[in-house]
């Protein structure tokens, strides 16, 4: 029996052929191809029998041999016969049956088929407008040049965690549910029936568990994606409206999502949100914030306008038909912005956007809607603002919305959702001063630490501590938090805790540290052992956390004593061979405050092997940050002599003295301390004049930072025991910048600064002195101390 299958036509699953004996003659009567190949092998068999009549008598052997030859190369035949029949079986079968692969694009025969159905259906009085196919060629072009687009128009640091999982494929034979073959029926009558069957049609479809991959398989494989994206383009508002509400059900399909994008299903969406009906908004606003979950989707809803549109939907008196503040609260408009925040927040993860959310006045509004007690509208609203809060410029206009109040009233609330939203919201803003001192005055503090003990929400302790981290960067607050017991919880939470709440809770712990009594109540509490086993992870941010907080602990002696016999000294050196700048400073920062307070500290250094010699080639490094905490360090080694004698002979001196051209402030600090400590070995300040890092030095005096004046002071002073460095102070202008300093409220400074001057004077009496001798000896004038720098051998020549 034979069924014939049209690709416009149903099944038919009625009799209509004749009837065969077997396949070979069905495909005898078929197929002429075969018919002729069948032939030729008979001749051939004849010829075959032929020759063997004409051959002479053989033995009993040879012709049992011959026997089993032919047997063998019949069964081969057959076997060869054989495989071909059911290789041809199974490419008929394998044609009757659905494809379940997800195609990124619909392949020609099926775009031609829907083309002509759209044809078909718009002279049956179907109000669709036809869309015409896409070539695969234009398509794959568009495909290149929107991947360009994307790596320009958005900076490579945003946040892609959203981006598709790569395409997923089911097997061949896999069975497929009765649903999946009656959606494929309705998307033949959305094709080609009038407008009352396409709404019946888009009725019945929404009945099906839309939610289900094998329906949303259904309709993408027929080409119901073409068909739905058409009906939004017809005048018809309950086409547009059934179509949007099978697409928002469908687009939480990742690949779904980008086949609605590759059909140019996002330009239609942002222009129905000018529409005057409020629900067919909603639903297109909803539908594009499933759609913009990846970059290109985002990309294309602001390139077509639609984040201007968006932040229209938020303003309520313009949507409003009664007067202001009446309508907020009317059902209708707060479903309106709250689907056009849940859209924002959706594109709000492309720095581009949230750009362009700051310029259409979108933060302004977002803080209107923020004061409202909806609580279905606040997350979405909140979540928008928490990804705007990442940008310095969206920051500054959040700021001066004033919405740390409400952030804090909200933090209040029973939704966990809305908490944790809330709290990673102030997480973002809390990087400015100002918003951490508006945190403690509204009360926002207490919350943020009650909240520490609800450990069964992971994403909510994340925020959480998130929050309290950057809020504890201000002293005040870390002295509030002790006062709440916050400092025994973000103990308790060292362990067992995942990655992301461990960040944050460690770096809370850093900021806490500042403060003698918070790092007595750290130790006390047993929290020094959990943070040197950290010490081991390859977290890059933990680690720069972790390394903060045990070097802020080590202040402590007896925090101190704890940290070496965890060997946590040595888990610190060892991180300064990590690749990452960011750890490799964090770790040598800790290790100044572990050289201060051992009780051996230069035999500690001395028996880590190699210790000195990574510590000193650390100084070739071009990150401002790691050179500044590596001098810090060298400035704690240099303390003990032996240490000191070991380093220069590794060649600190040209090292230190080769990164002296710096304008960072921080660097100048930390290296002209670095070099006051090494000139206390051999000739190294004559190595440092040798190698031009005074006349540099004295540039330092110009800074703004009195800091970077104290230790310049106390570097020169030591490099002026040598006259050579001091006729070059002299000639560099040091003098009148060191008097200007020695009348300074620092007594240090003053102190190294009247060091240096009387230095530099001392050599130029002695060179008065010299001439004065040779005017009366020899009647010779030696030349000033800024001419000549061999005054200082004339001076010592009886």
């Amino acid at each position: 029996m034979v069924a014939k299958q049209d690709d416009e036509e149903e099944v038919n699953y009625e009799r209509t052929g004749e009837i065969y004996k077997d396949l070979v003659t069905l495909l005898r009567e078929k197929s002429a191809i075969f018919s002729e190949n069948m032939s030729k092998q008979k001749v051939r068999v004849n010829e075959g029998q032929q020759k063997e009549k004409d051959q002479p008598d053989e033995t009993p052997r040879k012709r049992e041999d011959a026997t089993l030859r032919k047997a063998s190369t019949a069964s081969r035949r057959s076997a060869l016969e054989s495989s071909r029949i059911n290789l041809g079986k199974k490419q008929m079968t394998k044609r009757l049956e659905p494809s379940l692969n997800w195609k990124s694009t619909i392949d020609a025969k099926g775009k031609r088929s829907s083309v002509r159905d759209t044809q078909g259906g718009k002279h049956g009085g179907r109000l669709e407008k036809p869309r015409p196919s896409i070539l695969p060629g234009i398509a794959q072009f568009r495909k290149s040049v929107q991947k360009v687009e994307d790596i320009i128009s958005d900076s490579a640091s945003e946040s892609e965690e959203d981006e598709e999982p790569s395409e997923r494929r089911k097997e061949a034979n896999a069975d497929l549910p009765s649903e999946y073959w009656q959606i494929q029926k309705l998307v033949k009558y959305l094709k080609r029936g009038n407008q009352t069957a396409t709404v019946i049609a888009l009725c019945s479809m929404k009945d099906f568990k839309l939610a289900q991959e094998t329906c949303q398989l259904a309709i993408r494989n027929v080409g119901g994606l073409e068909v739905l994206i058409n009906l939004l383009e017809t005048d018809e508002v309950k086409c547009q409206i059934g179509s949007l509400q099978i697409l928002k059900e469908i687009s939480h399909n990742p690949q779904i999502r980008r086949n609605i994008v590759e059909l140019g299903g996002l330009p239609v969406m942002v222009n129905i949100l000018d529409s005057p009906f409020k629900c067919l908004k909603c639903l297109a606003a909803e539908t594009i914030a499933n759609v913009a979950k990846f970059r290109r989707a985002r990309q294309a809803v602001r390139r077509h306008g639609g984040i201007t549109k968006l932040v229209a939907l938020l303003d309520h008196e313009q949507n409003a038909t009664e007067p202001a503040y009446s309508s907020l609260y009317e059902t209708e408009d707060v479903e309106l912005a709250r689907c056009g925040a849940l859209a924002l927040w959706s594109c709000s993860k492309s720095n581009g956007n949230k750009e362009a959310i700051r310029k259409t006045g979108g933060i302004h509004l977002l803080a209107q809607l923020l004061k409202t007690s909806h609580e279905n509208m606040l997350i979405p609203v909140v979540g928008t603002l928490q990804e705007c809060a990442s940008e310095e410029n969206c920051r500054a206009a959040i700021k001066a919305e004033r919405i740390i109040e409400n952030l804090v009233k909200n933090l209040n609330s029973e939704n966990e959702q809305l908490q944790e939203h809330c709290a990673m919201a102030i997480y973002q803003c809390a990087e400015d001063e100002e918003t951490r001192h508006l945190m403690r005055q509204h009360g926002g503090l207490k919350p943020l630490a009650s909240l520490l003990s609800e450990t069964d929400n992971k994403e909510r302790l994340a925020a959480v501590t998130g929050a309290i981290w950057k809020c504890s960067i201000s002293k005040e607050n870390a002295t509030k938090f002790r006062k709440y017991k916050a400092i025994e919880t973000l103990v308790g939470l060292l362990t067992d805790q995942p990655e992301e709440v461990l960040v944050n809770v460690v770096g809370a712990l850093g900021e806490c540290c500042q403060e003698q009594e918070n790092r007595v109540i750290i130790r006390k509490c047993g929290g020094i052992q959990p943070l040197v086993k950290l010490l081991v992870g390859t977290n890059q941010a933990l680690l720069v956390n972790v390394t903060k907080a045990v070097g802020a602990c080590a202040v402590e002696p007896e925090s101190m004593m704890i940290i070496d016999s965890l060997d946590g000294v040595r888990l610190l050196w060892s991180l300064l061979k990590n690749p990452h700048p960011e750890v490799k400073a964090s770790a040598a920062w800790a290790l100044c405050p572990c050289i201060q307070n051992a009780k051996d500290a230069g035999e500690m250094v001395r028996s880590f092997i190699g210790g000195l010699e990574l510590v000193v080639s650390l100084l070739k490094s071009d990150n401002k940050e790691v050179l500044a905490s590596v001098c810090a360090a060298i400035t704690n080694i240099a303390k003990d002599q032996e240490n000191l004698a070991i380093i220069t002979d590794y060649g600190v001196v040209p090292l230190l003295s080769k990164i002296a051209n710096t304008t960072n402030d921080k660097l100048r600090q930390h290296l002209a301390e670095a070099i006051s400590r090494c000139c206390m070995w051999g000739r190294n300040r004559e190595a440092f004049g040798e190698h031009r890092a005074v006349g540099l030095l004295v540039r330092y005096l110009k800074s703004n930072d009195t800091n970077v004046h104290r230790t310049t002071a106390q570097a020169l002073y030591q490099l002026s025991e040598d006259a050579d460095n001091c006729i070059t102070m002299h000639e560099n202008g040091a003098v009148k910048l060191l008097l200007d300093m020695i009348g300074s409220s620092d007594h240090d400074l003053q102190e190294a600064a009247a060091g240096c001057i009387s230095n530099i004077r001392r050599l130029a009496l002695a060179i008065d002195k010299a001439r004065y001798t040779y005017n009366s000896n020899r009647h010779y004038k030696l030349p000033s101390i800024t001419q000549h720098r061999t005054c200082h051998s004339h001076a010592q020549e009886p």
